[in-house]
């Protein structure tokens, strides 16, 4: 039964430093939070119901009985939230008011109260700096300490990872592990799973957005339809951007950031070599790199979204001109930013 009638909290978006495509392969990934955050307001209800207003995802006014949780048309902005509720309800059975450990007995029985969730967004969703992630984070926080389940910061990533994969099919989880762990995490989601928080003091990235929506899911099935026609090919890719990942953390660790710079580089050739570099992400990388980064690349998916640089102090502020004058907006957010966590 729940404790608390309402909390706060915020989860970061992320980006990708290293390893796109092959995370998904379980080969390892560098990946950092930004300190731009969803923030999401949850409030017990007396009747059971779920009640969602998310305006940043497109929904406002979403309502349906709990027994109805997972089921019928759910609009796309709500499916994230929704499914994690329910997967919260199937898996902690303490969180109702009876006794019956079947989610769905419970819900036809009304013995869990009704929800109200409502979200906020600081960043646009168009950045691809991964909010169904970090809405999904935020729910199980907030559901977590609503009704007194005392989840770890490990059991509220594996539950969002499976929300994850629940919802779209496919996954690597390193944006769910940004949203709940934050900072600069090295990631696989080989065997059990390996999330190692980077101690970094400074991480002085550059990032230009493409103003190109990418489309993730479609991207990773792209990518998978290349490795079935050249399967010994891409995986030799993939071992190879993992071993990039290996080389960068410790270049991260050190400071080493023209060493990082050539690594991201050479990062970049082989996703282009998996085809999703796209051209206006091309001339963003060229640019920066033309004005003196020491190295640039793509960050997600591909073909749109964000790329990423880092450069000398003194040629900041020329690359930054450079991703502008080459059709990118240069996006001002600090990253190794806190992960999940409780706002009031």
């Amino acid at each position: 039964m729940a404790n608390l009638t309402q909390i706060i909290v915020s989860a970061p978006g992320k980006l990708m430093l290293l390893g796109e495509h092959a995370v998904v392969y379980n080969r390892p990934s560098l990946v950092t939070a930004v300190d731009q955050r969803l923030t999401l307001k949850a409030e017990t209800l007396e009747n059971s119901v779920f009640e969602l207003n998310a305006k940043d995802a497109g929904v406002t006014n979403y309502s349906k009985p709990l027994s109805e949780l997972g089921k019928g048309d759910i609009p796309k902005g709500a499916k994230f939230v929704e499914r994690a509720m329910y997967n919260f309800f199937a898996r902690h059975p303490q969180s109702n008011r009876g006794s019956i450990n079947n989610i769905d007995s419970r819900l036809r029985g009304n013995d869990i109260i009704g929800i109200r969730i409502t979200t906020k967004s600081d960043f646009s969703p168009l950045f691809g700096f991964g909010s169904s992630s970090a809405s999904t984070v935020c729910t199980l926080k907030a559901l977590s300490e609503l009704f007194n389940a005392k989840l770890s910061c490990r059991q509220i990533f594996e539950l969002s990872f499976q929300t994850v994969l629940d919802v779209q099919g496919t996954g690597s989880g390193f944006d769910v592990a940004a949203a709940t762990y934050g900072g600069t995490l090295y990631y696989s989601k080989a065997g059990s799973k390996t999330i190692k928080p980077l101690n970094l003091k400074h991480l002085p990235l550059i990032i230009g957005y493409s103003g190109i929506k990418a489309d993730t899911v479609t991207l990773v099935k792209q990518v998978a339809e290349k490795a079935k026609k050249y399967p010994n090919v891409i995986e030799n890719i993939y071992s190879q951007i993992g071993y990039l990942v290996d080389l960068a953390k410790k270049a991260l660790l050190k400071e080493d950031y023209q060493t990082l710079g050539e690594l991201m580089d050479l990062n970049q050739g082989l996703l282009v070599s998996l085809g999703v570099e796209g051209k206006k992400l091309a001339d963003m990388i060229y640019a920066a790199r033309e004005a003196g980064a020491y190295g640039a690349k793509l960050s997600g998916a591909g073909i749109g979204d964000c790329m990423i640089a880092i450069a000398p102090a003194n040629k900041v502020s020329g690359v930054k001109k450079a991703i502008t004058k080459a059709g990118g907006k240069v996006v001002n957010v600090k990253v190794n930013a806190p992960g999940v966590r409780i706002e009031k």
